[in-house]
């Protein structure tokens, strides 16, 4: 049975980021793998618990937790604070993930972690966030992305970022429950005015540690030319792990409904990749 503990940290800006960290059997002390869910996601969506499960079945402990700005109020809810998603940023994520991180580092979980054996992973628009982890955190030891995008710069055309600028608000809609949701102008004066920070394939071409790149060539969200991008700019750091037929979640829904081929695929590849970089030994 997998051990939960919730935890609730204080990010850079005095607001809760919860968390929930699952240990796999034994004393430890555990490797472990800190998780950036996308855009639109929390740590609770779909495939995540799931594959906390999967982890700490595999020797790695497991790390979800949600950006303090992601609209989730409650620890465990889902979308419903519509003004704090319209004042999420980029940056504010990365710093997230810095406390994240520091915690983890600092032993301030009260879990058996080993901070040696630290690894990052991340989903869609978190597999970018991570990746940025990845490159400039020289404590993390590996690095897993599904469905990453290679680029942050993702803006619409003129016409509509000057109704952006003008109206103070862009609006994306949440295909599963209908909601529409806010971006305010500080999420497009972050993309505009960090764009050395915030540049993927550049940060890919300084990772230092291996990392595996897992992409759908279905991906009807995030191109699969998108993954082999980040690819080719580790200049052989990170390596391709394609799923043909899978799309963007590989097959997963919210709620959760159960895992799928490709959702099985991605995990067998990714807790492999783990694994072997933060050195869990395969029983005898």
């Amino acid at each position: 049975m997998t051990r939960v503990r919730r935890l609730t940290l204080q990010s850079n800006l005095g607001q809760p980021i919860h968390g929930d960290l699952r240990l796999p059997d034994g004393e430890g002390p555990h490797p472990v793998v800190v998780v950036c869910h996308g855009f639109k996601g929390f740590k609770d969506w779909g495939f995540h618990p799931w594959l906390g499960e999967q982890f700490a079945a595999a020797g790695l402990a497991a790390l979800h937790f949600n950006f303090s700005r992601n609209g989730v109020k409650a620890a465990d809810g889902d979308i419903e604070d519509l003004d704090a998603f319209r004042r999420n940023t980029l940056s504010i994520e990365r710093d997230d993930l810095d406390t994240v991180l520091d915690a983890v580092l600092a032993g301030r979980l009260d879990a058996p972690l080993d901070p040696s054996r630290l690894g990052l992973m991340g989903h869609s628009r978190g597999g970018g966030i991570a990746l940025l982890g990845a490159a400039e955190r020289p404590e993390v030891k590996a690095l897993a992305t599904w469905a990453a995008v290679s680029h942050f710069d993702r803006l619409a055309d003129e016409a509509t970022l000057a109704q952006w600028r003008r109206t103070g608000v862009y609006e994306v809609v949440n295909a599963r429950t209908g909601q529409i949701l806010p971006m305010g102008v500080d999420f497009l004066d972050d993309v505009l005015g960090n764009r050395a920070r915030l540049d993927l394939l550049g940060a890919t071409r300084r990772l230092g540690v291996p990392g595996l790149v897992v992409h759908g060539r279905a991906d009807e969200t995030v191109p699969f030319a998108e993954g082999q991008e980040l690819v080719a700019a580790s200049g052989g750091r990170a390596r391709l792990e394609a799923i043909d037929g899978a799309g963007h979640t590989f097959g997963a829904v919210h709620p959760f409904a159960g895992s799928t081929p490709h959702l099985t695929a991605a995990a067998a590849a990714t807790i492999e990749h783990f694994r072997s970089t933060l050195g869990v030994e395969t029983p005898t």
